[in-house]
């Protein structure tokens, strides 16, 4: 049984981000990092900027309220900064952090809405490592109308990335700088991953997106139909909003329908639906790093919960005071952040 092992609750100093811009419905905005110190890293996006936090996690204790909801402990920030090295021109809509073992240090990106790609190499504290960092325009160098912007790392290959732009239904696979292959799926692409499971005798060459109403499965080894080897529809109308999997190589989609569904890729069967478990629209989902049978689920109505999805039980819940523009978690541990536009940061810990 999972649970909370503290919920801290920071505010971002208004002299650091006074007024965050809007940014779009996916709460992709947001990265956390988690060193072996009782800290925790955390960088968020506003405009064209990325910021850093220093939160002190420690150990805490754990109060409930009214349904169970987890009471988060006040704390202050201990530092913050502005990042020189992300010089985007248009507002940034999402940012993600690859940690790469072998080396020891991590990989920030970051893409603007109109599919403008900078990678920074840091250290476990987040310092430049030798000023690595390069930048990738898209094919149109950003002409037309900026729209949510998506990335992600491939799991075991830190260098390859791939960007999905929602406005020109594109998503771009990339070596370091070296563009690889263009997809273009049927609708506006809301979220990606690469699946970390074995599937069809790879790992890194194949990976979901959400367009719409369908969640479709990609492998870039493939020629035929554009490299899409599968595709699941939906009703019309409903949108997905985030695609995630887990360690056992279950996949996790959830949208408008304030369902999530999980999904076995070897039969593409779904294995349970989690039906109506949010009050508004499913935004951000992720796997326990600790069970695969746990997924968190984070809406648009501030709560967040974590529940066994077999049995469709809610084991722990907590809300933020506002409107979430950034949500993660990390790759490897159950610890969650959330960032509202009240300017309050929220840090919790599952174990």
């Amino acid at each position: 049984m999972l649970e909370a092992k503290c919920l801290k609750k920071s505010v971002v100093p208004s002299t650091l981000i006074d007024n965050p811009s809007p940014g779009s419905i996916q709460c992709t905005r947001l990265a956390l990092h988690v060193s072996e110190d009782p800290f925790c890293f955390v960088y968020i996006a506003s405009g064209p900027h990325i910021y850093k936090l220093q939160i002190n996690l420690g150990d805490s204790s754990v109060s409930k309220g009214k349904d169970s909801l987890l009471i988060p402990e006040h704390t202050e920030i201990v530092a913050s900064s502005l990042l020189n090295r992300c010089p985007h021109r248009s507002e940034i809509q999402s940012i993600v952090l690859a940690e790469v073992e072998s080396h020891g240090h991590l990989m920030l990106g970051s893409v603007d809405s109109y599919g403008h790609l900078i990678v920074s190499k840091l250290d476990a504290f987040g310092q430049d490592v030798d000023r690595l960092t390069y930048s990738v325009l898209p094919h149109d160098n950003g002409i037309g109308e900026g729209s949510w912007s998506g990335l992600c790392f491939c799991p075991n290959q830190w260098s390859m990335a791939a960007v999905a732009r929602s406005f020109c239904k594109t998503i771009d696979i990339f070596d370091q700088d070296i563009h690889l292959r263009t997809l273009r799926p049927l609708w506006y692409p809301t979220s990606l991953n690469f699946l970390q499971d074995v599937v069809n005798g790879s790992q890194g060459s194949t990976f979901a997106i959400t367009e719409g109403s369908q969640l479709t499965l990609w492998d870039l080894r493939m020629k035929e139909n554009g490299g899409c080897v599968h595709r699941i529809c939906g009703i019309p109308g409903d949108i997905l909003y985030d695609v995630c999997s887990s360690s056992a190589g279950n996949i996790a989609v959830g949208g408008t329908d304030r369902t999530v569904t999980i999904y076995d890729p070897r039969r593409w069967s779904a294995l349970a639906r989690l039906v109506h478990c949010s009050k508004y629209e499913i935004t951000r989902l992720a796997f326990s790093a600790i069970d695969p049978d746990y997924i968190y689920v984070q809406g648009v109505d501030y709560e967040v919960f974590c529940g066994k999805w077999q049995d469709k039980s809610k084991v722990l819940s907590f809300r933020g005071d506002s409107n979430w523009l950034g949500f993660s978690k990390c790759a490897d541990k159950d610890v969650l952040a959330g960032w509202c536009d009240s300017g309050s940061v929220f840090v919790a810990e599952v174990a």
